[in-house]
């Protein structure tokens, strides 16, 4: 073997381990700093909240993120209304909000992606989340007695079924608003701007939009709960199944409503609205549930 040959031959690896795994060790720890750190931004995204799981007003996440959200938005051709936000609006965003979050099960319902889509800086992705990981998490969670999962799955079912109620009525408000400004909109088109009828037009795309949303956060849900009380009968077997299973069967009945969007109590025909008094969602007392008749 020539010399020239010798000098070509590439040097064994074993000749320079330092720079190797020093460099190596590097770029591991610049990996993980950028992990750490992109984890840390996207957990400060989710909304934080206050007492009983309730949204907490601020800058950032009621004004900043929207108006990044509306320009984003807009750039991806989806509909956008210049109105302002009407208070049957305002109320309908708040009473559907803990519906899209879960504050009582971490992780569960991807609270900063809720957040991101809710103020429109990304489209919706929700349709993608699978029903197991609810039962995931509540597998993972440590109780003193695996009788104590059907409680915890019955108790958040429970809850949700309190706040369908005011939930519902505050969609039925603003189902009742759109209706009336297609109704100005009809007497009064020749004295307003040519801008009033997009505007009216893209803000019921955007209530219609949201509506879907809840719908669909609402099916989740429930799929979420039934997988998670089907895999607790086969794992571990207890009577408190049968509360359960009622607790969800009237749940479904919500269900069935919004599937038909159903939301006045009238089958789903909108034929007016009876001025129901809806309670904010910072109210903490005298905040009484409204139960629509069928």
């Amino acid at each position: 073997m020539n010399a020239a040959r010798l000098a070509s031959r590439p040097r064994p690896l074993t000749r320079q381990p330092s720079a190797s795994v020093a460099e190596n060790a590097r770029l591991l720890l610049r990996g993980l700093a950028i992990l750490v750190l992109a984890q840390l931004a996207f957990a400060c995204v989710a909304r934080p909240t206050g007492d009983f799981g309730r949204a907490e007003p601020g800058i950032v996440h009621d004004m900043a993120m929207p108006v990044v959200g509306k320009a984003l938005a807009s750039a991806r051709k989806e509909p956008v209304s210049g109105f302002n936000i009407t208070d049957q609006e305002q109320e309908m965003h708040d009473r559907v909000w803990r519906f899209l979050v879960a504050p009582h099960a971490k992780d569960w319902l991807f609270d900063g992606s809720v957040e991101l889509q809710r103020t429109r800086i990304i489209p919706p992705k929700d349709d993608h989340y699978r029903a197991d990981r609810y039962y995931a998490w509540l597998k993972s969670t440590q109780y003193q007695s695996s009788r104590t999962r059907y409680s915890t799955v019955g108790n958040h079912a429970g809850i949700d079924i309190q706040t369908l109620p005011t939930t519902f009525a505050a969609i039925c408000a603003v189902i009742a608003v759109d209706q009336q400004r297609a109704t100005a909109l009809q007497d009064l088109s020749r004295r307003l701007p040519a801008t009033a009828a997009a505007d009216v037009e893209a803000r019921r795309a955007e209530n219609d939009a949201f509506i879907a949303w809840f719908v669909r956060a609402l099916n989740y849900r429930y799929d979420s709960y039934d997988f998670a009380l089907d895999s607790l009968l086969v794992e571990t077997p207890h009577e408190q199944s049968v509360a359960v299973d009622e607790t969800l069967r009237r749940l479904s009945v919500f269900v069935g409503r919004a599937n038909r969007r159903d939301f006045c109590g009238n089958g789903g025909q909108m034929a007016g609205y009876g001025g129901v008094v809806i309670p904010s969602r910072f109210q903490h007392k005298g905040d009484t549930e409204i139960v629509l008749q069928k």
